[in-house]
């Protein structure tokens, strides 16, 4: 049966990076050619210069015009070469795009898909309920933390009379203490150093009594 129908071949098939490879080996190939053309043209110049004019030059001038040839055959395969590798190259960049393109685009469908599936699942008003709930929970928080930080036994409004008396207060009070020295007695303690009130004169510093009959 093979042989009437054939079978599939199992070579794979050719890739678009492997084609361009092939092309960049036989570019490559071609250069090395073309440096060995060069340098033979390079070494007739040099004979064709030295030689005088007669059949050895002609014949020589003969050699160097076929590898001038060649040199040019090899220089289109290789300009061919070089378009066929920049046309694959630009068709695999466009394949490159494409396939990002492509990828992008199915990301953003399962994204879409799957942000449709949340939201179906989130219910704007619960959400605003639960905001005004919340809001009305922070009020009674104030409330609370008014009550609890609020003074006892303190006059809710002082007015400009009280607050004179005060700072008259405080002036005597600070008068009173710059008038206090280090030797001075607070007024509260000048009656208890002060002499007692029954003695008329104040007493007399004691006499040393002498010794009878002098010193001797």
């Amino acid at each position: 049966m093979n042989r009437l129908f054939g079978s599939k071949s199992a070579v794979p098939k050719p890739t678009l990076d492997g084609a361009i490879t092939n092309v960049e080996d036989r570019i490559s190939t071609l250069d090395v050619k073309l440096t060995s053309l060069n340098s033979e043209l390079t070494t007739y110049q040099t004979k064709i210069s030295k030689m005088r004019d007669g059949p050895g030059k002609t014949a020589l001038k003969q050699k160097a015009l076929k590898v001038l040839q060649r040199r040019k055959q090899y220089e289109a395969q290789r300009d061919q070469l070089e378009g066929q590798s920049w046309n694959m190259q630009q068709a695999g960049m466009m394949t490159d795009n494409l396939k990002n393109t492509m990828t992008t685009v199915d990301v953003m469908k399962d994204t879409t898909k799957t942000l449709k599936k949340q939201y179906r699942n989130i219910d704007i008003d619960k959400i605003d309920r639960m905001q005004d709930e919340m809001a009305d929970l922070m009020d009674m928080g104030n409330e609370i933390q008014d009550s609890i930080s609020r003074a006892y036994d303190v006059p809710d409004e002082v007015d400009e009379a009280d607050l004179d008396a005060e700072l008259e207060a405080l002036g005597e009070e600070s008068m009173f203490e710059s008038g206090v020295g280090e030797g001075a007695v607070p007024s509260f303690m000048q009656d208890e150093v002060a002499p007692p009130q029954f003695i008329d004169e104040p007493p007399e510093p004691a006499k040393v009594k002498e010794p009878a009959g002098g010193l001797g």
